[in-house]
C-alpha cells in the first residue's frame, strides 16, 4: 500500500481512481483543498497520472486504509462502490460523513440543476434537453453520470445559465442537498437487483430526486414514479404517452399522432427522426423540463426534429441482405431491452441478441415480449444460461461463445425484412471494458459482414 503521511482531520478522502474520483482530485487540487485519493486495485488505470501529475498527493492503493477514513474530514464515494462496505461502516460510527461527487458539485454550483433519472431513457432525456437549451441560446453544462463528470463541469471557463444532470441511483446514495430546479424520474424498472435489496429500496433511491425540487415531472403511465409525489402537489407537471389528461401528451387527430400541451397539437409523431413510443415519451419528458426553464417552444420543437438519437442506444447500423442491424448496446438492463423491443416498430421479426452479467435480474418479463416479437434469440457471456433457462420454450434458441459468432449465427436465421438487434439486457465486464467497447464490437462485426 503505497502512501504519505499528513494530518488528515481536514482532509477529504476519495474512494476510486475511476472518472468521478479524477474529477474530484482535480476539483480539490484547484480548491487548494487538503485531500488523498485510495483504490482496492493495487494497480488502478490512473494510477501512473495521479502519481506523474500530483506528486505531493496521498495515494493508497491495493485496499481502503480504515485509520484514513476515520480520522477524514469527509469521503467523497465513487459511484461503483457499495455504501456499507465495512471500511465505510467504521468511518460512519466514527462520525465522517460519506457523500457523493454530486454532493461537492451542490455546495459549488451557483445556477438552477435539472436533475435526470430512472432506470431507461434518462441519457437520451438529458442530452436533449442539453440540445433544446443550447438551441435557445442558454449556456448549460451537460454531464454527471452520462459524459463529463459534474465538477469538470464547474471547471469550465464561463459559468453556466443551468446545469443538466443524469444521475444514477448510485449517486443518489450519497447525495442529500440536492434541491434541483427541476427534476423527473422517467421510469422504474428492474436493475442493479445485485445492489438493492428489492424493487422498492431501488425505487425508494430514485425518489431522492424529488426531494425539495421546484418542479416535479412525472411519468403518468408508470405507478411506481407516480407513487413517489403527492398527487395534488401544484410543482407537479406530468407527461403521459397514454393519458390525455396529462399537461404534455399525445394527440391522435385526422389519423395522425401528435406531441400535445393540455390539447394542443405541438408536432406530428412522424416528424420525429427516431421513432416508436419510448421516443415519444422521452421527447415528452424532455418538453416537460424544457417548459419549467421557460425554454421557447419553438426551439424545443425543432431541436426534437434534428435528434438523430444516442449511440449504443437503439442506432441503427446498417441494412444487409434486406436485414436492419441495430445496436442497443446501452440496453444494461431488461426494461431498456424490453423497450428497444418494443420501439422497432418497422421489422416484422427480431433475432435478439442478449448476455453479460444480468447484475441479480430477473429476465421472466422478457417471455411474453420474446412470444410476440422475436423470431430467434442468440445469447453470449456469462450469464447466458441463465437467459435461456427463463426463456425455455418461449423462444427459439441459440447459444454462441462470442459476440462475432452470434453476429454470424443471426445471419443465418434472418431473412428480407427482419431485424436483429443486439440489447444485452446484462452488464458487459464479463467480455468488454464496458458497453461501449460491446456496440463498438458490434458495428465494426456488422459493417465487416
Amino acid at each position: 500500500m503505497a502512501h504519505t503521511s499528513n494530518s488528515l482531520s481536514s482532509t477529504s478522502v476519495i474512494m476510486g481512481m475511476g472518472i468521478t474520483g479524477i474529477a474530484c482530485l482535480r476539483f480539490f487540487i484547484a480548491q487548494q483543498h487538503p485531500v488523498c485519493i485510495m483504490d482496492s486495485r493495487i494497480a488502478p488505470a490512473n494510477l501512473a497520472m495521479i502519481q506523474d501529475n500530483y506528486p505531493d498527493i496521498p495515494v493508497f492503493t491495493g485496499g481502503f486504509d480504515c485509520a484514513t477514513l476515520c480520522a477524514a474530514k469527509e469521503i467523497i464515494i465513487s459511484p461503483g462502490l457499495a455504501a456499507d462496505l465495512p471500511e465505510l461502516q467504521q468511518a460512519r460510527e466514527a462520525g465522517v460523513p460519506i457523500i457523493s461527487e454530486i454532493e461537492v458539485f451542490l455546495r459549488h454550483v451557483d445556477a438552477p440543476v435539472i436533475a435526470i433519472t430512472g432506470s431507461n431513457g434518462k441519457s437520451t432525456v438529458t442530452t436533449l434537453l442539453g440540445d433544446m437549451a443550447n438551441n435557445a441560446g442558454l449556456r448549460v453544462g451537460v454531464g454527471g453520470n452520462l459524459g463529463i463528470p459534474a465538477l469538470d463541469l464547474l471547471t469550465e471557463q464561463a459559468p453556466c445559465d443551468a446545469y443538466i444532470l443524469e444521475l444514477s441511483s448510485f449517486q443518489l446514495e450519497t447525495t442529500y442537498d440536492l434541491s434541483p430546479h427541476a427534476s423527473v424520474v422517467l421510469n422504474i424498472s428492474e436493475d442493479h437487483m445485485d445492489r438493492y435489496p428489492d424493487l422498492a429500496a431501488y425505487a425508494q433511491t430514485k425518489a431522492r430526486v424529488y426531494q425539495t425540487a421546484k418542479h416535479k415531472v412525472i411519468n403518468e403511465d408508470d405507478p411506481c414514479v407516480k407513487a413517489m409525489c403527492q398527487q395534488d402537489d401544484k410543482s407537479i407537471i406530468r407527461f403521459s404517452t397514454q393519458s390525455d389528461q396529462a399537461d404534455f401528451h399525445l394527440l391522435t387527430k385526422n389519423k395522425k399522432t401528435y406531441l400535445a400541451y393540455q390539447g394542443t397539437a405541438l408536432l406530428e409523431t412522424e416528424q420525429l427522426y427516431v421513432q416508436g413510443k419510448i421516443m415519444q415519451a422521452n421527447a415528452l419528458a424532455a418538453l416537460a423540463l424544457a417548459h419549467s426553464l421557460q425554454l421557447p417552444l419553438y426551439s424545443s420543437l425543432q431541436t426534437l426534429t434534428q435528434f438523430k438519437g444516442l449511440l449504443h442506444r437503439c442506432q441503427w447500423v446498417r441494412n444487409y441482405q434486406g436485414v436492419d442491424w441495430f445496436n442497443d448496446s446501452k440496453g444494461t438492463n431488461v426494461g431498456a431491452s424490453i423497450a428497444a423491443i418494443e420501439g422497432l416498430e418497422r421489422p416484422k421479426k427480431i433475432v435478439l441478441i442478449a448476455g453479460g452479467q444480468a447484475k441479480g435480474a430477473d429476465f421472466s418479463p422478457l417471455i411474453q415480449i420474446a412470444q410476440q416479437y422475436l423470431k430467434a434469440c442468440i445469447v453470449i457471456g456469462e450469464d447466458a444460461q441463465l437467459i435461456a433457462n427463463t426463456l425455455g420454450n418461449s423462444v427459439q434458441l441459440h447459444h454462441a461463445d462470442s459476440l462475432e459468432a452470434a453476429i454470424l449465427q443471426a445471419t443465418t436465421l434472418t431473412q428480407t425484412g427482419d431485424a436483429v438487434l443486439l440489447s444485452p439486457a446484462c452488464a458487459s465486464f464479463d467480455m468488454f471494458t464496458g458497453y461501449v467497447q460491446r456496440g463498438e464490437a458490434f458495428v465494426q462485426h456488422v459493417q465487416a459482414l
